[in-house]
């Protein structure tokens, strides 16, 4: 377990800060029910749905209801087009918005199980196709702020989105493209590379808070050569965390997978919508076991 990192950075808000004072993070556990303290509600405008418990995180589907719309190859720019999941319902008012690159070879219907668990959670977000299925990782990294721009200022659903709270999720080399993306657009809030791969092993330029998930027993980006090295090479002084899937492939992130989405999810809700009742799902770290081979964090979050 890496040491807790007690340098910390100033949170980048492009909008008022939820947390006041340090009592705003407190929370308390009475007959198994976390109290979340009042106050922090009425000073975070931008957390979406209920109280978070381990078994709504762990849910195939979160609070929302959730409609899909498609946009064609033809009408997209600088991606392949894709698939878009937003909570059908606007009475919550807007919401971050996430976009997903599939890896090498692969199209979007490798992640579509991914796609529907984030939105329904609260999230608008956007599964992509790249331009074509070999390309690398800084094209997917482009492909991704595209898929982003095209979210917030084209597309039909861009009404429902705030376009402060935006983040990039990627698997193989698009995990290696969600570190493309936020190296060249820091104001993103998170990134989630899953099992990523990258010629480039080193990142102390990424300002955005980064959860990498590694997998064990990786043939193709194994984890001493591409995410443990990508977590390291991360500034010490950023939010981050690497969560290494226990026994698990390369491919791990192609089908549904709880600590995959349990994990995502927690990580999008603490940073995309400043929301610190999820926090308690991060910090402190959780243990080594049956589905975690190795976990590292900068606990506590800023």
């Amino acid at each position: 377990m890496q040491p807790t990192q007690t340098a910390r950075r100033p949170r980048r808000l492009l909008r008022p800060r939820n947390l006041v004072g340090a009592a705003a993070a407190v929370t308390m556990a009475v007959g198994g029910v976390t109290l979340v303290p009042s106050a922090q509600a009425a000073t975070n405008p931008f957390e979406r749905g209920p109280a978070p418990t381990l078994s709504s995180i762990q849910a195939t589907r979160g609070s929302f209801a959730v409609s899909q719309t498609s946009v064609s190859s033809l009408t997209a720019s600088g991606f392949g087009g894709g698939d878009i999941y937003y909570p059908t319902s606007t009475s919550a008012g807007t919401f971050g918005a996430v976009a997903i690159a599939p890896g090498y070879t692969a199209s979007r219907s490798s992640m579509a199980w991914l796609a529907p668990r984030l939105a329904s959670q609260g999230f608008v977000v956007f599964n992509i196709d790249t331009l074509t299925r070999s390309d690398q990782p800084a094209s997917r990294g482009r492909q991704l702020l595209a898929a982003l721009d095209y979210l917030t200022q084209r597309s039909t659903v861009r009404t429902r989105i705030d376009a402060s709270r935006l983040a990039v999720v990627g698997h193989s080399m698009g995990g290696g493209g969600t570190l493309e993306a936020a190296k060249s657009r820091p104001e993103l809030q998170a990134a989630v590379p899953l099992t990523p791969w990258n010629l480039d092993k080193t990142w102390p330029e990424v300002r955005t808070p980064t959860l990498v998930i590694g997998a064990e027993n990786d043939s193709v980006a194994g984890v001493s050569s591409h995410a443990i090295p990508f977590y390291n090479s991360l500034p010490a002084s950023l939010d981050k965390a690497y969560l290494e899937l226990n026994n698990a492939s390369h491919f791990a992130p192609n089908s549904s997978n709880t600590t995959i989405a349990q994990y995502s999810i927690s990580w999008l809700k603490r940073f995309v919508d400043d929301d610190v009742r999820y926090e308690q799902f991060l910090c402190p770290a959780p243990r080594v076991g049956t589905t975690i081979s190795d976990y590292r964090d900068t606990c506590p979050h800023s």
